[in-house]
């Protein structure tokens, strides 16, 4: 499911309650109403959109009653900013994710199936501490864009308020872009990229090559 669709999904008070409560553990329908307060009608069809998500699955026990749990890890991050909207999910498969080729982090959090309890609840300490840390840091590091954003508007010339300029920069640093390309990385019209690319070509900032368009060297 994409992340347009989850946030949608999730949009609904009550399906938060009913994820928040299988957080903690498998309920049956009847449990699942009377923790909301709501008819079981409306908790089953809450429940079949959890469902075919993707996000909750059901299991029948001895007595033929069904009980509804968590499916998988999610994650979904929404990101607000004066530079923009975006939002993405992720269902990670597995945890065999190899962290050290994530060269701007270092983390020293290690634990075996081995561990007797006091290590392992040692260890969801410092899991707790790190995913602390890193949503802090994720939060400088979303104000330390901005900045820089702000500041690549205001050397050509444009000002925070203009900031489409920024994005289309940030756009071509890489590698060379066609109008249409760039068009559909900073969500514009053509015409209106086109006209950006023009003023900034008149400050000698890109130019228009053969590949495409891109910054202007030296």
């Amino acid at each position: 499911m994409d992340s347009a669709a989850l946030l949608d999904l999730l949009g609904n008070e009550n399906r938060r309650r009913i994820l928040r409560l299988l957080a903690r553990k498998p309920c049956y329908v009847t449990e699942i109403s009377e923790y909301l307060g709501v008819s079981p009608k409306a908790v089953i069809e809450h429940l079949r959109k959890l469902e075919k998500a993707g996000l909750i699955e059901s299991r029948v026990d001895d007595q033929r009653r069904k009980y509804f749990h968590i499916a998988r890890n999610v994650r979904l991050e929404v990101n607000v900013s004066p530079y923009g909207y975006a939002s993405k999910s992720a269902y990670p498969s597995n945890n065999s994710f190899d962290i050290t080729t994530c060269r701007h982090l270092s983390l020293d959090v290690a634990w075996d199936e081995t561990d007797e309890l006091d290590d392992l609840l040692s260890t969801l300490e410092d899991l707790e501490q790190l995913e602390n840390e890193l949503s802090l840091a994720q939060r400088w590091v979303q104000g330390r864009l901005c900045d820089v954003l702000d500041r690549v508007s205001e050397t050509v010339g444009a000002g925070p308020e203009s900031r489409i300029y920024a994005d289309v920069l940030a756009s071509v640093r890489s590698e060379p872009k066609s109008i249409s390309d760039l068009g559909r990385d900073v969500d514009a019209p053509r015409e209106v990229v086109a006209e950006l690319l023009e003023v900034m070509a008149d400050e000698g900032i890109v130019q228009r090559t053969e590949r495409g368009w891109e910054l202007t060297t030296g």
